[in-house]
């Protein structure tokens, strides 16, 4: 993808570029991960983003390491950006793309494993997840959420 270097504003870090010959905004927040929603509302009302053309990416807790899941609406399902930013755009209908990094351990804090490093084994599988979520993030952009969700959502085996 070509993009204009990183510029900051709306608390966030973005870069405008193209990718498949469509326009793409990537963008950063640069607010606690549970105020992420100012960024991404401002960053929308400014640029005019109408909501189906939002995908957020995050983190889950609930599946297996590594497993992708694609939604075309819903809930935050308890992760706090997600929620934030639902709630600043005032709708559940937002795009969400969440790679899986395992629930924590039971004598761990969620914060602090959400940021703690990967093992080197759990490393291999998150790069994986991740190459796997950039195809996800194109397949989206090309095709839809709805084409993207029956890519993606499948078994993840064959990615």
């Amino acid at each position: 993808m070509g993009s204009t270097p990183l510029s900051t504003k709306f608390e966030g870090q973005f870069s405008k570029g193209s990718l498949k010959g469509m326009p793409v905004i990537l963008l950063w927040p640069l607010t606690y991960m549970n105020a992420s929603g100012r960024c991404v509302s401002q960053i929308a009302s400014f640029f005019k983003i109408p909501n189906d053309r939002l995908l957020v990416l995050c983190d889950d807790l609930s599946l297996p390491l590594g497993k992708l899941r694609v939604r075309k609406q819903g809930s935050s399902g308890g992760q706090k950006g997600l929620a934030d930013i639902l709630t600043s755009l005032g709708t559940q209908e937002i795009g969400r793309l969440r790679v899986v990094i395992d629930p924590p351990p039971s004598n761990w804090d969620v914060a602090d494993f959400v940021l703690s490093k990967f093992s080197a084994d759990d490393r291999i599988v998150i790069d994986n997840a991740i190459a796997t979520a950039c195809d996800a993030v194109e397949h989206w952009l090309v095709n839809g959420i709805a084409a993207c969700m029956n890519q993606y959502n499948s078994s993840q085996s064959n990615h």
